[in-house]
């Protein structure tokens, strides 16, 4: 179909005269009639797509799968930037509120009672006033019962022990139960059980039936050095093995020494050897008692030489012998000097792989000097 500009040509070219000028005329109205027409079409043309583009913008949208959130590498609950939500906006989900946090009720602490607690010498007597060590251990109703006749529970029970204290008359608060209470005073003690109940306070005497013992020791007729003596007190009771248990040891002369009353054996001791006095003493409660120990010693010094009256030799071993042949006491060096009980001895001297002897005798408060020599 001619266009609109095929048109205008044939128009213009139409001859002013007959016949043909009708033709033309026709043919410019056919060519206007096909104008027309190719409008019409056109407009048809363009309706047609207008109603295709309407038809494609009613058409429904497909739907496009959200990537998951293992897919896209966001934790569950979490918003995708712009693209998640509602109308362009992200959409927070809510916390969870945590759990409100209750404190766990404080621990109930029983209930404590007072407790005094004093000690006294006699049941008569007076009141302790210082120099008292308390010891308190926890324990059962059947280890309270065995306390009473054990003498020495503390040591059982020391695991448990709960405090000690150090005043004559502590007050303490103890909770109620069972207890073993251990009373010392120097060497005198006593252990008993303790029961505390709920209610009321509490008051212990402990009557520790303690007295003194006072030791002095004399070399002749003057008192003998305090360095120079020892004492080892023991108990009156004996094992199985007829031993006597040891109460105190290196006790020294001129000190008070606090024990429970009861018969002690002393063992005094002067200077380093076998110058030793026993005796049995008698302590009462109460009551200081005083024991004078009077011993017989001689100092002898030993001297291994190659002549009479000679240069004594170093390095040697020394062996002192009662006659029936015990050793007495053995040392090493030029001049030993050792204390011993008066009586007869044999002086043994080592040197250089020799052995050499000589016998000698000790009196009461001599101070000699006995020459071994080594030929």
């Amino acid at each position: 179909m001619p266009g609109a500009d095929d048109m205008t040509p044939l128009a213009t070219t139409a001859a002013p005269c007959g016949p043909c000028h009708v033709a033309r005329v026709r043919i410019g109205w056919c060519g206007r009639t096909a104008s027309v027409i190719s409008l019409l079409a056109l407009g048809v043309l363009v309706s047609l797509a207008g109603i295709a583009s309407a038809q494609d913008l009613l058409s429904p949208v497909p739907q496009v799968a959200a990537p998951s959130a293992a897919d896209s590498g966001v934790p569950p609950g979490a918003s995708g930037g712009m693209g998640g939500g509602m109308g362009g906006m992200t959409v927070v989900p809510r916390s969870q509120p945590e759990a409100s946090k209750v404190a766990p009720p404080a621990p109930v602490l029983p209930q404590t009672v007072p407790v005094k607690l004093e000690a006294l010498l006699t049941a008569d007597g007076q009141r302790i006033d210082q120099g008292l060590v308390w010891r308190v251990f926890a324990t059962g109703k059947d280890a309270a019962r065995d306390a009473a006749a054990a003498k020495d529970v503390a040591k059982d029970a020391r695991s448990k022990l709960i405090g000690t204290w150090r005043e004559a008359s502590p007050q303490l608060q103890l909770a109620p139960g069972d207890y073993v209470v251990n009373a010392a005073y120097g060497r005198a003690h006593l252990t008993r059980p303790l029961s505390v109940k709920a209610g009321g306070a509490v008051s212990e005497r402990f009557v520790l039936n303690a007295g003194g013992l006072l030791l002095k020791a004399m070399i002749g007729n003057t008192s003998a050095a305090a360095s120079a003596v020892s004492y080892n007190i023991l108990s009156d009771d004996r094992d199985q093995f007829g031993n006597r248990a040891v109460v105190m040891a290196g006790a020294k002369p001129g000190l008070i020494i606090r024990l429970n009353a009861g018969i002690y054996q002393l063992v005094s001791t002067y200077g380093d050897a076998n110058a030793t006095v026993r005796a049995d003493v008698t302590v009462e409660a109460g009551k200081l008692t005083e024991a004078t120990v009077a011993h017989t010693a001689a100092r002898v010094t030993l001297k291994l030489v190659q002549r009479q009256g000679g240069e004594a030799l170093a390095d040697t071993l020394w062996s002192i012998q009662t006659a029936q042949g015990e050793v007495v006491k053995e040392s090493v060096g030029a001049l030993p000097t050792h204390t011993l009980a008066p009586g007869t001895y044999v002086a043994v001297a080592k040197s250089l792989g020799r052995t050499y002897r000589r016998d000698f005798v000790l009196q009461n408060g001599d101070s000699v000097q006995v020459e071994v020599l080594s030929e």
